[in-house]
């Protein structure tokens, strides 16, 4: 990655943490609101790697766009 590039994301670090917690805590809820007793620690699991995949796909989209 170029230096200023970099230099930008070390500046954004926190902010995206951020995002990506509000995304999981979002999901978090739905599922209090869906599940009854719901599991928190497997609602957890599921939901992060859920987001991974996701990001997974985001990344194949944005490659092949670049290539």
């Amino acid at each position: 990655m170029a230096e200023i590039e970099q230099v930008e994301m070390d500046r954004r670090r926190k902010q995206l943490g951020g995002d990506v917690k509000a995304l999981v805590e979002k999901y978090r809820a739905i599922f209090d609101w869906d599940v009854p007793d719901v599991d928190q620690g497997a609602a957890d699991r599921l939901i992060l790697a859920e987001i991974r995949k996701a990001l997974d796909g985001v990344e194949a989209d944005l490659l092949a766009k670049s290539a």
